[in-house]
């Protein structure tokens, strides 16, 4: 009998031990738990810096861009999807494509008034039955049209750490964000993003763990 007993917490004990291990595993693997950060310097990797300064601020585009995505997400924008007459979100909301743009307005780029410019002379290009300014450049679908026409295209094998830098545009499917200057464990970069409406961090290590890359940009 007490060998039973013994028997049943035994198995009682490694059960929870189980449960506790795959449930650090999945917190870990949704990043609710932080994930170490390293530098470019960790894996002599050199920073890209771009040689032009649109918005004439002494501060390189890649840099900008950057700078500015941080100094959006720092707002603690609330996921949802609006419609502004301004095109640009003027409240608390957001949604993913809004940080690639904020992070363009800080080095100088309009994006609202590039892609609509670009959707105006390349009809072709674009699906798209009635034109709207305010709302079109808020589409991942647009927004890779744009870039794999007016940027540098790039490597979107993620094994290819050094090809990928802070300030780069990352599409997924459905999905976009901005390539962050810090990296995971295997030299991989964490991306800034904003995905879902309890999203804790807007940095996360989510790179590696993603199959749908579509497109990886840099501003030109």
């Amino acid at each position: 009998m007490k060998r039973n007993i013994m028997k049943h917490k035994k198995i009682a004990f490694f059960t929870l031990i189980g449960i506790f291990i795959v449930g650090i595993y999945i917190l870990y693997y949704f990043n609710i738990i932080p994930h170490k950060k390293y530098s470019n310097e960790d894996f002599n990797i050199q920073r890209y810096v771009s040689d032009i300064d649109r918005d004439s601020d002494g501060i390189d585009d890649q840099t900008d861009i950057l700078k500015g995505v941080r100094n959006y997400v720092s707002t603690n924008p609330k996921y949802k999807s609006k419609f502004y007459e301004t095109g640009y979100p003027d409240d608390e909301y957001g949604v993913c494509t809004d940080v690639v743009a904020f992070g363009l307005q800080s080095a100088g780029y309009d994006l609202m008034e590039l892609l609509n410019e670009d959707i105006l002379n390349h009809r072709d290009l674009y699906n798209i039955e009635t034109v709207n300014k305010n709302i079109d450049f808020r589409r991942v679908r647009n927004l890779r049209v744009y870039f794999t026409n007016n940027a540098i295209s790039l490597t979107t094998d993620k094994s290819d750490i050094e090809q990928w830098q802070g300030g780069d545009i990352v599409i997924f499917n459905a999905h976009i964000g901005i390539v962050s200057d810090n990296r995971n464990k295997k030299g991989m970069p964490f991306i800034i993003h904003h995905a879902y409406r309890f999203q804790l961090d807007y940095e996360e290590d989510i790179l590696e763990n993603r199959n749908d890359i579509i497109g990886h940009y840099r501003i030109s």
